[in-house]
């Protein structure tokens, strides 16, 4: 009974070893289309962004203000203001 013992351990062992290569070999690209295709999209939002804006995340409030203040910052440098 003893060596029947010892003979089921390499045969458990086989088996487990031939479930993880099924395991391991499966086909793994199914989750990498949808991946890939958010990456597509992530692309096209990065070059469909405005390149004229140098700052996108800016306060309009304050963004329509700048040619005024640099028109002040200008005077005020050269001394014409």
């Amino acid at each position: 009974m003893a060596a029947l013992a010892w003979l089921l351990i390499p045969v458990f062992a086989v088996v487990g070893a031939a479930i993880w290569g099924s395991w391991a070999s499966r086909n793994k690209t199914i989750g990498d289309v949808a991946e890939l295709a958010g990456y597509a999209r992530f692309r096209d939002a990065m070059e469909r962004s405005r390149p004229s804006d140098p700052h996108p995340f800016a306060d309009p409030a304050s963004a329509s203000a700048l040619p005024e203040r640099e028109a002040a910052t200008a005077a005020a440098t050269s001394g014409t203001g």
